[in-house]
């Protein structure tokens, strides 16, 4: 149901899922009217094995889509154009719509730069039904971005999220209170958290290929062929999701990762990369004024397999010798000597500076002497430029990449 049909029913809970249109690739339109209707990526070179971050709906026709290696977009689309990724800018974009988002709702979950989810539970007799909110906000967002947005609502979290994706771009879809189970019964089993190609194929294999069939499916035999995720399966099907909006720094998260140009088997060159990218890691956690309780490694081999192991750092922090030292922990655990295409370091677990517990085993005065000497290299950084101030062992690293 769209627009403003039911925008009058009584809702008890009321959650929207804005997700903004081809977001990186609609910024460089919006900044260059000349790209208009061509079919433009953002993403890496093909070159260093690239891949793409955000495609137009235009590129989208081609089959293109983000997480593609750059080099097969390019084959499909020899008139694609790319252009790289310009993320303080996607940021400062990506906080102007936040700021437009705190103005209808408290309660704000950010997911990515472009999408987040906001409860309007009891807003209504503020700010009126929750179709005329949901066309507020898109009109807002044009208005102050030139930028168009999806939403979704729904009165669980993860219908509003499938509806902001049923009629991209621009949609508005409104799944009053009484109608989800009729809203999922004909949507494909993959519009569902969870149900990638493999638990697709399992599903159909048991005769179930909508979200339909999957809610009136034994939930007995569910359990038994699939354990406690067929169980949850069940419940999204029918349309049971008690997860909250949760506006904290818990579902924030911070990561850089790097493709090589050739895979990667030597340990030195990996780790140096690792120690590149917990420098990166621990200064925008520092810019934002927050620590990391959990740091997360991603690997990736020759073969396309993807691996991830993750660790607590034992008090909150963002300081970039702690971060490596468990990512290195942990890379030394899970790499088997593979030859290695693409490795990530991230950080999650966020909390403000200032709330980790006191140290009692005296590290307290060394840990300030690092938070100081970090903070002295970020104001040098903002003054000359980042990458000025280096780790030496980054060094010969940077000589061979120039």
């Amino acid at each position: 149901m769209t627009g403003d049909e039911r925008g009058a029913c009584a809702w008890d809970q009321a959650i929207a899922h804005v997700d903004m249109d081809a977001f990186y690739a609609a910024i460089e339109i919006r900044d260059d009217p000349s790209l208009a209707g061509r079919p433009v990526v953002v993403g890496g070179a093909a070159a260093s094995r690239g891949v793409v971050s955000a495609a137009s709906y235009e590129a989208r026709k081609y089959g293109i889509h983000s997480a593609m290696p750059m080099a097969q977009a390019q084959r499909r689309c020899p008139e694609l154009v790319r252009l790289p990724v310009d993320f303080p800018r996607y940021r400062a974009v990506s906080a102007r719509i936040m700021e437009i988002f705190q103005t209808y709702s408290p309660c704000i979950e950010p997911l990515s730069l472009d999408e987040a989810f906001l409860d309007l539970t009891g807003t209504a007799r503020l700010l009126g039904a929750p179709p005329a909110v949901g066309r507020r906000i898109k009109d807002e967002i044009r208005a102050v971005t030139r930028l168009t947005a999806s939403v979704g609502i729904a009165p669980v979290k993860f219908v509003a999220k499938i509806a902001s994706d049923l009629e991209k771009p621009d949609g508005l879809v409104i799944v009053p209170p009484g109608t989800v189970a009729a809203f999922l019964r004909p949507l494909p089993l993959e519009r569902l958290w969870g149900v990638g190609p493999r638990t697709r194929e399992a599903l159909a294999a048991c005769g179930l290929r909508t979200i339909g069939d999957l809610a009136t499916a034994d939930p007995h035999r569910l359990a038994a062929r699939f354990g406690v995720h067929g169980e949850h399966l069940h419940r999204l099907a029918n349309g049971i999701d008690a997860r909250d909006v949760v506006p904290d720094w818990e579902a924030k998260s911070y990561s850089h990762e790097e493709t090589f140009a050739r895979d990667q088997t030597d340990a030195d060159t990996l780790e140096a990369a690792m120690l590149a990218q917990a420098h990166r890691v621990a200064r925008r956690l520092r810019q934002d004024g927050v620590g990391a309780k959990t740091v997360q490694l991603k690997l990736r081999d020759l073969h396309f397999r993807t691996i991830t192991r993750q660790g607590p750092l034992g008090r909150p922090t963002a300081d970039a010798g702690t971060i490596y030292e468990a990512a290195l922990t942990l890379f030394r655990r899970a790499w088997t000597g593979c030859a290695v295409r693409l490795i990530g370091v991230g950080v999650h677990g966020i909390v403000p500076a200032g709330t980790e517990l006191p140290d009692l085993f005296g590290r307290g005065e060394d840990d300030a002497r690092r938070r100081r000497l970090a903070e002295t290299i970020d104001r040098i950084e903002d003054r000359f430029g980042r990458g000025k101030m280096i780790p030496a062992r980054l060094l010969d690293r940077r000589r061979q990449e120039e």
